[in-house]
């Protein structure tokens, strides 16, 4: 063998001992006649002393950065001692040494704080996963992989693989397509996710299946995107949305445990899609802090449930002599506490903020409200004091907030003013990497209307079942919309999907529903998202003819396994969790793919390349 021990292992009590190790030269350093070695492997580091009678063999055989060397000889008590690796009490005289592979010079530093840009380590990516900042990262992923496989293996699932080769079925993203060589101008698709085959599996009779699983979409990426990525898969049958609750909550409350060590006791809290919306701005709320929004005023149609709230409004009455609130669909409000000392210069910057093209807003409203009782605002020569203190009031403001008004259209203003929440909360030092909190969002739309289509499209997926109750406004009801502008009076979009997302820190990290295992109510949901008899039977035939044979009732979720590893390491980019990342092009650069192939390829697919 190559070693005895790794580099992480020896301790004060194998002094004495000889052994062999081997791994990757960190650092060389020489004093006199002395020179010392940091020699690193997947496990930690080991000092490696050469002394006097070695040091000749070292100036013929130089030790370089990132050589591979074996090296033999007793561990023995370091003098100077390191406490901050575990190996720091010892180190090993080296009586016998071999370069096993001498190395370039890397192109960046291989620790930490490494002189590497993200580009140059992406390129030199199995360089960069020799880091030990890396390297925890991967263990924590597979620490968590560990820990979900465990969880469902004592809950009875059944790990079943299902096909990466499959049949293109575009709804929602683009599928990556893969041209079939045995079937001249037909194309496979690379799964979006296991949905069809894991309902397949509970016909088949397999009532607790799970998978951890990579999923591919071809869409524009971001931190926390990948046109490549992995899902913890599950799906159960006979079950209702209380048990698919219950048993994945336990799930990640079960990898909280096992991974980070913190004992999730307090009930994880559940909100309404509809209450989420109203009360954060958002269907992924981050619950770590309040900040709730005060809803001034909003259109009549939305957010049936909390119509009566805006009775009590100062916009109520009507006009208030303020164009922009007066003009605007919806009005909104968000009370920043202990910042009502905020100079001119800092407002400012707020308002320039919400006017960046990623925001899109005019402007912003300010009103503090001094500790003293007084009431300073950025439209004081159109609401008085009172007015102010009243608008201050429905986001709960008190002496000493800023309180911060937006105002537009309603989806817009909306996801502004969530996003300017999310933002204050990170400069306040409210979203604290080391809490966590765990939220069920509930009920949310069974469809979204697509205004650029003129049509409904499912919000989730076309599988997810509506709640029971509303199954028969679905089937009754035509879809058909005459004015875009009309679409929010449409039955359709009050009808609540038998859906569920989980959210940890302001991040959606597993979203299912219960299916719909009915053929004539899959019919109904086709018909509904405009797809006739013939199209449902060309993309979907195999489905709804499994659903003739004695479907059971059953539902899932899905778990973003990547997002899921980021939060528990306290990373906003999934990118620094996965081996081997493509860029924000979706390209990797290491490999340079993707690529041109060769003729021959293409005259083997029948396929000709005309690029416009």
């Amino acid at each position: 063998m190559y070693r005895t021990h790794t580099c992480g292992q020896l301790r004060l009590t194998d002094a004495g001992t000889t052994v062999t190790l081997a791994g990757w030269v960190q650092t060389v350093r020489k004093f006199g006649s002395i020179t010392f070695v940091d020699l690193r492997d997947r496990y930690g580091i080991t000092q490696l002393l050469f002394n006097e009678s070695l040091n000749q063999q070292l100036d013929e055989q130089p030790l370089g950065r990132e050589f591979v060397l074996q090296a033999t000889g007793k561990v023995n008590e370091r003098s100077n001692k390191n406490t901050n690796i575990a190996t720091g009490e010892i180190e090993l005289i080296v009586s016998e040494f071999k370069i096993l592979n001498k190395s370039a010079v890397p192109p960046f530093t291989i620790q930490d704080d490494t002189d590497g840009g993200d580009d140059l380590r992406m390129k030199y990516r199995y360089l960069d996963l020799r880091r030990n900042a890396v390297k925890r990262n991967l263990e924590l992923r597979y620490a968590v992989n560990r820990a979900a496989r465990n969880y469902l293996h004592e809950k009875g699932f059944m790990d079943i693989e299902t096909p990466f080769l499959i049949k293109s079925t575009p709804e929602g993203a683009r599928d990556f397509v893969v041209p079939s060589r045995m079937n001249a101008g037909q194309f496979y698709a690379l799964p979006q996710s296991p949905q069809t085959f894991k309902q397949l599996l509970m016909v088949s009779g397999y009532d607790r299946y799970y998978q951890v699983v990579k999923c591919f979409r071809d869409e524009d990426l971001r931190a926390d995107r990948q046109p490549e990525f992995t899902q913890i898969d599950c799906e159960m049958a006979f079950v209702e949305q209380e048990d698919i609750l219950n048993m994945f909550e336990g799930l990640i409350k079960s990898i909280f445990k096992e991974v980070k060590g913190i004992d999730y006791t307090e009930t994880v809290e559940r909100t309404t899609w509809e209450d989420a919306m109203w009360t954060y701005g958002n269907d992924k709320p981050d619950i770590r802090f309040k900040m709730k929004i005060g809803n001034l005023k909003v259109p009549a149609t939305a957010y049936p449930s909390h119509q009566q709230e805006l009775q009590n409004s100062p916009f109520a009455s009507g006009a208030t002599g303020f164009a922009v609130f007066d003009n605007a669909e919806t009005v909104l409000a968000i009370a920043v506490p202990g910042c009502a000392d905020y100079t001119r210069k800092q407002t400012d910057e707020l308002t320039e903020w919400v006017k960046r093209p990623q925001i899109g807003m005019q402007g912003l409203v300010f009103i503090k409200l001094n500790a003293d009782g007084t009431v300073k605002s950025s439209v004081d020569k159109f609401f008085n004091e009172e007015q102010l203190k009243t608008i201050a009031a429905t986001c709960d403001g008190k002496p000493g907030d800023l309180v911060l008004v937006l105002a537009g259209r309603e989806q817009k203003t909306r996801k502004a003013t969530s996003d300017l929440r999310m933002e204050l909360g990170k400069r306040l030092g409210l979203r604290k990497d080391n809490e966590f909190k765990l939220l069920w969002v509930l009920d949310f739309p069974l469809f979204e209307y697509a205004e650029e289509d003129n049509r409904w499209v499912a919000r989730h997926h076309p599988f997810t079942s509506p709640k029971p109750d509303q199954i028969a406004t679905m089937i009754d009801n035509n879809p058909v919309i005459e004015n875009a502008a009309d679409y929010l009076n449409h039955p359709y979009s009050n009808i609540k999907a038998n859906a569920y997302d989980m959210v940890l820190n302001g991040n959606e990290i597993g979203g299912g529903s219960i299916r719909i295992f009915q053929r004539d109510l899959q019919e109904k949901m086709f018909a509904a998202l405009g797809m006739d008899e013939a199209e449902q039977q060309h993309k979907f035939g195999f489905l709804l003819g499994a659903f003739e044979y004695g479907a059971p009732p059953h539902g899932g979720i899905a778990f973003g396994f990547d997002r899921l590893c980021a939060i528990l390491g306290g990373s906003e980019s999934i990118r620094d969790f996965i081996a081997f990342p493509k860029n924000n092009s979706g390209r990797d650069v290491m490999l340079d793919a993707p690529s041109a192939i060769d003729t021959k390829q293409f005259d083997e697919l029948q396929i000709k390349l005309d690029l416009k």
